[in-house]
């Protein structure tokens, strides 16, 4: 694997897990400032499904580096 891939999907997906737990938090200010139920639910529904789809491509990284490893 090139070097380039190496860092892009760590980063990429660390970038999705901050991103996806930003959005999640902004929902819950936007319950607690009285905004319409369907605002905050899909805000907070987007946010968790960026959270897990960065898990998800974090843990696909450290599976490759540890492939990687035992090469």
């Amino acid at each position: 694997m090139s070097n380039y891939k190496k860092l892009f999907l760590p980063g990429f997906s660390l970038t999705l897990i901050g991103m996806g737990l930003s959005i999640s938090i902004e929902a819950g200010f936007c319950k607690w400032n009285g905004n319409p139920t369907w605002e905050w639910v899909l805000m907070g529904t987007v946010g968790l499904v960026i959270f897990n789809t960065g898990l998800s491509l974090f843990g696909e990284a450290i599976i490759r580096a540890s492939k990687e490893k035992k090469n």
